[in-house]
């Protein structure tokens, strides 16, 4: 017995030591864009998956805003962002975080309760060292790729657009309802030729529905 739990506890360690060597380069590069330009305190940061990665010319999107970070990872889950905190987060001291992650969740595999789970982890790691800091969630995209998905994103949609409601430096933004058709169906023309990710219409649409919402 204490051969197996030696066992399962460097399973554990390997497993967490994969899961930093996975996002290292992207860190790395976070990194030098840092030594060679600080962001300046009090800006407004967005953190995430590739959604956030791929917005090409996101930080000058907002004109009204002096600073805009951007640090998305592809490939990464809203457990991620929650795991990596300091680097992705506290180390710029925002005003405002917007986070997109969830979707690379639930077609791992996770439920929709422990998207909750993450996101309030990831609140809370934030509002420890930055109490007054405002935190966004960007609801999870309907996907055509993903179709499948999504009741699911509707379920971990409500679930944290309700607990934001718990908190007055939390914010749920909507951007699930305006990507669907007439039909109910996610909207095709918002999407890349590979059904996941959103080409220019999909991002210009997203700029109109956060620009209203930035603090």
């Amino acid at each position: 017995m204490i051969r197996t739990a030696r066992y399962i506890i460097a399973a554990l360690l390997c497993a967490a030591g994969a899961a930093q060597a996975q996002w290292e380069d992207a860190f790395a590069a976070f990194d030098a864009a840092d030594r060679l330009h600080a962001p300046s305190p009090g800006g407004v940061l967005f953190v995430g998956s590739s959604t956030i990665r791929l917005w090409d010319g996101l930080e000058s999107q907002f004109g009204a805003q002096p600073v805009i970070i951007k640090r998305g990872f592809g490939g990464s889950r809203l457990s991620d962002c929650t795991h990596h905190l300091d680097r992705l987060v506290t180390r710029y001291e925002p005003r405002m975080v917007l986070v997109y992650a969830g979707d690379n969740d639930l077609a791992e595999g996770r439920t929709p309760l422990e998207l909750l789970q993450s996101f309030q982890a990831f609140v809370d790691g934030v509002h420890r060292k930055l109490p007054a800091t405002h935190i966004a969630f960007i609801s999870i995209k309907p996907s055509p790729l993903r179709h499948e998905l999504l009741p699911q994103i509707r379920e971990a949609n409500a679930l944290i657009r309700d607990y934001t409601r718990t908190q007055e430096t939390l914010e749920y933004i909507d951007v699930f309802t305006p990507m669907l058709g007439a039909d109910g169906a996610p909207r095709a023309d918002l999407f890349r030729a590979d059904a996941l990710h959103m080409n220019d219409a999909g991002y210009a649409l997203w700029k109109r529905v956060i620009a209203e919402r930035l603090r």
